[in-house]
C-alpha cells in the first residue's frame, strides 16, 4: 500500500495542479472517482495485466468504459497513466487528489461512528460543533458501529474524540487496574 502511495502522488499532484489551473476541482475529484472505480473491477484488472493489449488499444478501451464525460485532459491523463503502467494505482490517486483539494478548499474530513443510526439534524449539530472547535468545513461520513454500546466516536485524521459507553468503560477499567 506504501508503495502505492509513492507511486500515486505525482500523478495526484500533476492532475490537481491541472484541475486547480482550469478551475475544475469537484469535475477532477468525480472524474477519478469513476476512473478508480473502473481499474477496480475485475474484467479492468484482467485487461491491464494481459500483455497482449497494446497500449493504444488499453486506453482507448479504459476511456471507452469510463464514459463520454472525460474532457480532453482527462483522457490525456489516462494514456500517461497507461504509458507509464500506472491504471492501477488510479484509486490511491482518486484518495490523494481529494485529499489535496480537501486541503486546498480548507476542508477537512471526519469519520462519526455511532451506535445508533444519526438522523439529519443530530449529524449536523457534531459537523457544526466540529467546525467550531477545529475553525475549518468538516465533511463528515458516519458509520453504525454497534459494538460503542452508546454515543460516538469521532476520527479526524490522527485526532480521535472518543465519546462512546464501550470507550468509556475501557477507561473506566484501566482506572481501577491502576
Amino acid at each position: 500500500m506504501a508503495e502505492n502511495l509513492t507511486l500515486a502522488r505525482p500523478y495526484a499532484e500533476a492532475a490537481f495542479q491541472l484541475a486547480k489551473g482550469a478551475s475544475a476541482l469537484p469535475a477532477w475529484s468525480q472524474v477519478l472517482g469513476k476512473l478508480a472505480a473502473v481499474s477496480a473491477t475485475a474484467e479492468m484488472q484482467n485487461c491491464i495485466s494481459d500483455p497482449r493489449l497494446a497500449p493504444d488499444q488499453l486506453a482507448n478501451l479504459f476511456v471507452g468504459v469510463a464514459g463520454d464525460g472525460l474532457a480532453a485532459e482527462q483522457q490525456n491523463f489516462v494514456r500517461v497513466l497507461v504509458d507509464n503502467d500506472r491504471l492501477q494505482v488510479l484509486p490511491e490517486i482518486a484518495e490523494l487528489f481529494d485529499e489535496l483539494k480537501n486541503t486546498h478548499e480548507g476542508v477537512r474530513e471526519a469519520v462519526v461512528e455511532s451506535a445508533f443510526p444519526l438522523d439529519a439534524a443530530a449529524t449536523a449539530g457534531i459537523v457544526a460543533d466540529l467546525e467550531k472547535k477545529l475553525g475549518c468545513k468538516i465533511q463528515a461520513t458516519v458509520t453504525v458501529v454497534p459494538e460503542l454500546i452508546g454515543g460516538v466516536r469521532i476520527a479526524i485524521g490522527d485526532e480521535v474524540i472518543d465519546a462512546s459507553v464501550s470507550g468509556k468503560l475501557a477507561a473506566m477499567a484501566i482506572a481501577l487496574k491502576n
